[in-house]
């Protein structure tokens, strides 16, 4: 059975939210996920109670505190040792669960991350990614989205392939096509960063490099994995979400548009440290934490940190 460990006390909306994303994930899937509700438990059973859900498939786990979204990541996990997030990493370093997920502060979970559970050997840096609707409908992964603002070639090169490893085994994309992001297509082109990081993406045998793609490609069903240092990627991740606010300010209904919604696809994984840790948006509701737990599971049944440590030996 896949055991999931979900912070209940992070995010705008906690545990409202949390509570709902629950009982819609497992209303819809097989009895093979237990989830561990990590909170306050008072509050989790309450917001049960008013939905009047009971599952054998749940178990809470009790906490005492929780980490603002405004506080010192690092000070606050060390100060706050019965938080939601710092048990929830107790969990998961102790494998009494599989997979992490906290819609909470950010840097909390990044800290518990690095720290608690740790970089997988061979890793220079984990990364975080984002999912980018494409305009035939499909999905892209542009990283890094602000986890490494600066980078240096090799830390690319790691991107790529942490990111065609997901696209293959959870977006389960054919030979993910590897796209350099530039402003240019042609070799040589870009800053000292991406004319680096070019021939060893190029050289790269593990990887499906097709070179540069340009900012007008990122929408577009060009390469599937996105690879970019962090400063750019978050650029581009702020702007592709500015679109679904701007649309729906302006009253417009619209298939793939309505792709922008980052509760469609819930939060983004962790990639490239030892154990599925899942970090969702602060003002996530029930379909995002959804589709959290389904992305955690997924990470779970591939065995996806094992096929990292594999490609990275």
């Amino acid at each position: 059975m896949i055991t999931i460990g979900l912070d209940m006390m992070g995010g705008d909306f906690a545990p409202i939210q949390a509570v709902k994303g629950v009982i819609s994930f497992l209303q819809e899937s097989p009895n093979d996920t237990r989830i561990f509700l990590i909170g306050d438990e008072t509050s989790i059973l309450s917001e049960l109670e008013k939905n009047n859900f009971n599952s054998p498939n749940i178990s809470i786990v009790h906490t005492s505190q929780v980490i603002e979204m405004h506080e010192h990541p690092t000070k606050a996990l060390k100060e706050k040792q019965d938080s939601s997030i710092a048990v929830g990493f107790h969990l998961l370093a102790t494998e009494k669960i599989d997979a992490f997920i906290s819609a909470g502060n950010t840097g909390a979970m990044m800290v518990g991350a690095l720290f608690s559970i740790k970089t997988i050997e061979g890793i220079i840096r984990p990364t975080i990614g984002a999912y980018i609707p494409r305009e035939d409908g499909s999905l892209g992964l542009l990283l890094d989205v602000g986890l490494n603002a600066d980078c240096k070639p090799e830390n690319l090169n790691q991107f790529a392939m942490l990111g065609s490893l997901f696209a293959s085994q959870i977006l389960k994309i054919e030979n993910p096509k590897v796209g350099l992001v530039n402003l240019g297509e042609e070799e040589g082109k870009g800053n000292l960063l991406a004319q680096a990081a070019y021939p060893i993406l190029k050289e790269n045998a593990q990887i499906n490099f097709i070179g540069n793609i340009e900012g007008r490609d990122v929408l577009l069903n060009k390469a599937d994995v996105m690879v970019c240092d962090g400063f750019t990627g978050n650029v581009v991740l702020k702007l592709a979400e500015s679109i679904y606010d701007i649309v729906k300010r302006r009253k417009i209904n619209d298939a793939y548009f309505n792709q922008f919604n980052f509760e469609v696809y819930g939060g983004v994984p962790v990639l490239g440290v030892a154990k599925p840790v899942i970090i969702g948006h602060g003002i996530s509701g029930e379909n995002a934490f959804k589709n959290m737990i389904s992305i955690a599971c997924k990470m779970v049944d591939a065995d996806f940190t094992g096929k990292i440590k594999t490609s990275v030996l």
